[in-house]
């Protein structure tokens, strides 16, 4: 992890070229002595990077610094820039372009596959998105580098809508899922916000001082209060197998004389029973029996709904 912040932090300053110890430190989820500390240690391997203090200061490197060429080998570069060139499909980020287009010409990168952007794809945004979904992440992501409040109109799990003042700190992406993770001036607290629920977001202009945050402080589990679980076992139809591959990993699938069936422990929350109806007929819970109960009494509630 720490050679991977390392390289994070010397591409970002080949992309911008002068940057401040917080805007790092939030980028890579870590206080702003590790990143002068970080620092050093480039420093100390050659690299040709000067800090300055006060207004106006900042971690800067050299306009003339380039990789050393054999820094990378021809599969690590190539491997790079598919990771850039997949990022960039979300943020869209003229920053990240720019140090896309010095890495290939630094690597002269070939393209390996048979499409533009290497191997990788990744798109979060929804079927007809037309890339409102990037521009939702990349005004976020400008947002945190910049220490800038968002004024966001939210609709939680219930459905109900708010707006809300929050103070962005990182960017989490879980199960092909975004969030922010921001102080919410509203509950003054920190929480997770699924991108996807955010209906209207807008920059304020009001900057704020970004609070330390590590990796240990962000509930990337997302799993509620202990007690709060439930260890469930399945049994699945083959209609719904590509479901529960999605939701609970194929690894949590066991087969056995072509009978399908599956364990997992799952967050005992309001989404869970909604969660095992999408899959329809083709899912059965096999326990235990409080689970089941709670699932057949949804089902009758939902039949006599259409029956009345």
């Amino acid at each position: 992890m720490k050679a991977q912040t390392l390289i994070g932090i010397l591409f970002t300053l080949l992309s911008c070229r002068r940057i401040s110890a917080g805007e790092l430190a939030a980028k890579y989820g870590c206080s702003e002595r590790t990143i002068f500390r970080y620092v050093d240690e480039l420093t100390c391997a050659g690299i040709p990077i000067d800090v300055s203090r006060g207004s106006g200061g900042g971690i800067y490197i050299s306009d003339a610094y380039k990789l050393p060429r054999g820094l990378l080998t021809r599969e690590e570069a190539a491997r790079t820039r598919e990771a850039m060139l997949a990022m960039n499909e979300q943020l869209r980020d003229p920053a990240l372009t720019a140090a896309i287009r010095k890495f290939e010409a630094q690597y002269r990168t070939e393209r390996v596959g048979p499409s533009s952007f290497g191997n990788i794809l990744v798109d979060s945004g929804s079927w007809g998105d037309e890339h409102r979904f990037s521009d939702k992440l990349a005004l976020i992501d400008r947002a945190i580098a910049e220490a800038e409040e968002l004024a966001i109109d939210y609709v939680d799990r219930e459905g109900d809508r708010s707006h809300r003042r929050i103070r962005p700190h990182l960017l989490v992406l879980k199960q092909n899922v975004w969030y922010v993770y921001a102080w919410c001036l509203m509950r003054k607290e920190f929480r997770l916000f699924k991108l996807g629920r955010i209906r209207t977001i807008r920059r304020t202009g009001e900057t704020f001082r970004r609070t330390p945050v590590s990796r240990e402080d962000i509930p990337l589990s997302f799993w509620p209060a202990e007690g709060k679980t439930v260890f469930a076992r399945f049994a699945i139809a083959p209609e719904a197998l590509p479901y529960v591959q999605d939701w609970l990993g194929v690894e949590s699938i066991v087969t056995a004389d072509g009978v399908h069936t599956a364990e997992a422990a799952l967050p005992d929350d309001e989404s869970l029973i909604g969660k095992i109806l999408s899959a329809g007929a083709g899912l059965k819970v096999l326990s235990p029996a409080s689970l089941k109960e709670r699932v057949a009494n949804e089902v009758r509630r939902l039949a006599a709904q259409y029956e009345a």
